[in-house]
């Protein structure tokens, strides 16, 4: 888990907790700086689903609605959401970082990994050496599948990737989900594009941008 997060007045994220003051309400956190991890508990609850007869795990970190920075690292947020407070590669890392623990203190265990889709054009080449080295067993992919689910074959087959089609974390899949509209790739699939949801989309965001404007202002 991470402390929850929320909009800067520059809009960029930061945590929803007085600095230096200890966080004591979360899942495998360090409660002395509440954006770090604390293994205990996870690696406690690994070990229960294990024993209860559990062989894979799909390992994420935080809350798409509190920490969406790190849970699923883009660089661009819904509408609804604040900028990242940090290079998103720094999240793709801690997603890395916490399969590699988990594999070590659990190496029978399938691991399915997520976080991927910041990384774009470098994405097979980085899940290669994590599947290679043993560090995790499935490559799992969400929203880089709405714009290109044919990455996994292509990749498989040694076929170029359209650079047209590969995600570019814009989060317009989550800003029209949240605004009660269909999911999915609107600046880039051309079903969406045209999809007559697309122009309630660009109203929704354009409202939301005005609405921002409007706080900072008064």
């Amino acid at each position: 888990d991470v402390v929850p997060f929320r909009k800067s007045s520059d809009g960029a994220g930061e945590p929803d907790w007085p600095e230096g003051e200890s966080y004591e309400h979360g899942f495998g956190i360090d409660p002395q700086d509440p954006i770090q991890p604390q293994w205990d508990e996870p690696l406690q609850l690994i070990a229960m689903l294990q024993e209860a007869g559990i062989d894979w795990l799909n390992l994420t970190i935080g809350s798409p609605y509190w920490c969406p920075h790190r849970q699923r690292p883009a660089q661009y947020p819904p509408s609804d959401g604040y900028f990242p407070p940090e290079d998103p590669l720094v999240g793709v890392a801690q997603h890395l970082r916490a399969a590699r623990r988990v594999r070590s203190e659990f190496p029978d265990l399938g691991l399915v990994g997520t976080g991927w889709s910041y990384l774009q054009e470098w994405l097979p080449a980085v899940a290669q050496h994590e599947i290679r080295n043993g560090h995790q067993d499935v490559i799992g992919l969400g929203r880089s599948m709405l714009s290109y689910p044919e990455l996994p074959r292509d990749v498989i087959h040694g076929r170029a990737m359209p650079k047209k089609l590969i995600c570019r974390t814009f989060s317009d899949c989550t800003t029209a989900p949240r605004n009660g509209l269909v999911s999915g790739c609107f600046p880039l699939d051309d079903h969406y594009k045209k999809h007559p949801a697309a122009e309630q989309l660009k109203s929704a965001k354009a409202s939301a941008k005005q609405s921002s404007s409007e706080r900072k202002s008064g």
